[in-house]
């Protein structure tokens, strides 16, 4: 009998986002052969339906946070909001997607960091896997994690774009980092090299779907294009976005593949 592959693991996505509702099927098919999907929430409108598919699909584990691009959502409860939301599920769960961005919203950079700042804290009470989001704010960040309280068990910085050069720094104050296959992209090579200073047991893998697709050359699976004619990623190319990590980390696929299902399994149901 051969022995059975190892699991694939989506460590960030938006499958509640309406443009993947066609999609949703792949995760009740056995042969994707994904262990597990971390869907994350961005705003208290759309916690509900990241709820309603960890209710539907064993698999999918629920995360709820307030995104830096929708902190003027947020409703006066939203705090309690989120603790009540948490409660509900007891520890499989996790916070986020929070985080920092001065990219594309810089006005309320202050009500962001505030936000963050207690979304951090909620996550390190209960010690619950937070999943970050930073753009152009890194300094701030650093500045916040070094002050703040952090969950024990760590911390996931999603799609990294950080400098390499403080890849030691974050892995020593619990980071775990996660490859996106945006970095597949031709012009995205020195992505690459800050990835292979990540320790192996600090990897972890994502879809970011619907956003963040594969080029075309690594997309297995195909959607029509957004509203604003952009191309949209499918979970389902998971698997190449494996490929593509081993291919541009220079590792065996197989044991990458490992790895990371050893590294999800800390992470987020440790």
């Amino acid at each position: 009998m051969k022995p059975l592959k190892p699991l694939l693991f989506d460590a960030h996505n938006h499958l509640q986002h309406p443009a993947l509702e066609s999609s949703i099927a792949f995760l009740e098919a056995p042969e994707s052969g994904v262990g597990a999907w971390v869907v994350n929430g961005t705003r208290e409108a759309d916690w509900e339906s990241v709820a309603a598919l960890a209710r539907r699909f064993p698999r999918v584990i629920p995360s709820w946070g307030i995104h830096p691009w929708d902190a003027d959502t947020a409703s006066s409860e939203w705090e309690s909001n989120l603790r009540a939301r948490l409660a509900s599920v007891g520890d499989r769960c996790g916070v986020g997607e929070i985080g920092l961005d001065r990219w594309k919203t810089r006005e309320n950079f202050g009500l962001q960091k505030h936000l963050f700042r207690r979304q951090l804290a909620i996550g390190a009470e209960r010690n619950l896997p937070v999943t970050i989001h930073c753009l152009r704010a890194w300094g701030a960040l650093l500045e916040i994690l070094e002050e703040e309280p952090r969950p024990d068990r760590g911390f996931l910085l999603h799609s990294y774009g950080g400098p390499p050069d403080w890849v030691g720094k974050l892995v020593g104050m619990g980071a775990y980092f996660s490859f996106s296959g945006y970095f597949l992209a031709p012009g995205k090579e020195s992505r690459a090299e800050t990835f292979r200073l990540v320790p192996p047991e600090r990897l972890l893998i994502e879809t970011d779907a619907p956003s963040m697709p594969p080029p075309p050359a690594w997309t297995r699976f195909p959607l029509p294009p957004g509203p604003e004619g952009e191309r949209l990623n499918h979970p389902g190319n998971l698997a190449a976005i494996y490929e593509g990590a081993a291919d541009r980390l220079g590792v065996p696929l197989e044991a990458l593949t490992a790895q990371v299902a050893r590294n999800f399994d800390t992470f987020f149901r440790g």
